[in-house]
């Protein structure tokens, strides 16, 4: 049996390596249109790899997929993350969970898991074809052909495409053209550009626990904060334009941004916590007393915000100044005008349908012995482990073929 995994990627390496040990005695090759192999595992994580995510439990995992998410929570029964970090240790790369349930390896090196599953691939005997790029796929039969840009065609009895997302909807036309229903692609996973706005002199505060959402929507999220020399980042915001994707692109990343500074929804209670402060440090200024563990420079940035001068004592903040504040600390809005990929980290909604594919195998509902796996699908991850983790668990099912 010949088998051709289109793109060198970790999807495209996790499918060859579970094609190859669970047919042993097929011919596996990894077909990658350019000179690199696992570029997006080289700079994920700054260059450590954020290898998976160290939640255990499927229902809460499926939940970090703004899509996906339902039709993982059965693959995650096959394949999850204590199997990926199982699978991983199993080969020699120790890992360690943060705080923030991201995983990675103890080297800090991207390429130790590089250097893993090229070692797996190599012992295996899978083939690694670099420069092969793949413009149509044409049934034969049983058998799959494959039209090569500067080769004669080649067949093949099985195919895994797995060659990650496409920025436009025309990089998907090849797959249309069988008959599989597509997703119209935009990004997720996004920073917000404020270019109006004075808070980028803050660039570097963190708010460890914001709330943030988007003005006449009901998108919500919270958690860290991170203001940036562009406006805004931070998992806060990620998992906002995530969540949002559709709803943000429809809007041309153009809209207000409400951020709650201390993630209280009641202001009522955030009224009487102010008020209790005051009652406990009445001659102390302002700037002096910060509360919710707020930094220094964001403190004074937010009394600024509310025309509250620093050396004002708490005594002297009187009824309208305590209003002011909580206005400020849990209503504070900015505007959008824009949008920066994070980091070099391309993630993309939108792809093959999932209408259009059987989640028990990652088979083509349209075209048979043709499989899938990775970001090529419709599903995309929050930050934090959870695109690969789903590279992973789709790559295994996909290089079972369907056994």
């Amino acid at each position: 049996m010949t088998i051709a995994i289109i793109g060198g990627g970790a999807a495209g390496f996790f499918s060859a390596i579970s094609a190859k040990e669970q047919h042993p005695d097929a011919q596996v090759s990894i077909l990658e249109k350019s000179q690199k192999i696992l570029s997006k595992v080289r700079i994920s994580g700054g260059g450590r790899c954020n290898v998976t995510n160290g939640c255990t439990s499927i229902k809460l995992l499926s939940e970090g997929y703004p899509r996906g998410g339902k039709h993982l929570k059965k693959a995650f029964r096959v394949f999850n993350t204590q199997h990926t970090m199982d699978w991983f240790s199993s080969r020699g790369v120790a890992l360690y969970t943060q705080d923030d349930n991201r995983v990675f390896p103890v080297s800090d090196k991207s390429q130790t898991i590089i250097d893993c599953l090229l070692r797996a691939t190599k012992q295996l005997g899978v083939r690694i074809e670099l420069g092969q790029s793949v413009k149509a796929i044409r049934p034969n039969g049983n058998k799959l052909v494959l039209e090569l840009n500067k080769s004669k065609p080649r067949t093949f009895d099985k195919v895994i495409v797995a060659t990650g997302g496409f920025p436009k909807r025309a990089g998907f036309d090849w797959l249309e053209k069988l008959g599989h229903q597509i997703e119209t692609p935009v990004p997720s996973l996004f920073t917000f550009n404020m270019p109006t706005e004075s808070i980028k002199e803050l660039m570097g505060v963190v708010a460890e626990n914001a709330q943030v959402s988007i003005q006449g929507t009901k998108l919500k999220s919270s958690g860290p904060l991170l203001i940036t020399h562009w406006g805004m980042s931070g998992p806060a915001i990620l998992k906002l334009s995530a969540f949002g994707a559709r709803i943000l692109n429809e809007q041309n990343y153009t809209f207000k941004a409400q951020v709650n500074w201390v993630n209280v929804s009641n202001n009522e209670l955030v009224i009487a916590q102010l008020k209790e402060l005051a009652d406990q440090h009445p001659k102390k200024f302002l700037s002096n007393i910060k509360p919710y563990q707020l930094s220094e420079r964001l403190w004074l940035y937010l009394l600024d915000r509310s025309q509250l001068a620093a050396d004002k004592r708490w005594s002297e903040l009187g009824k309208k100044g305590l209003h002011k504040l909580t206005t400020t600390l849990t209503n504070d809005i900015y505007a959008v005008r824009g949008k920066t990929t994070f980091k070099e980290e391309f993630v993309t909604c939108g792809g093959v349908s999932l209408d259009s594919i059987d989640f028990k195998t990652m088979q083509s509902q349209v075209c048979k012995n043709l499989y899938f796996a990775g970001e090529v699908l419709d599903i995309d991850g929050i930050t934090g482990g959870y695109n690969f983790q789903a590279a992973w668990t789709t790559g295994f099912i996909a290089g079972r073929l369907g056994d």
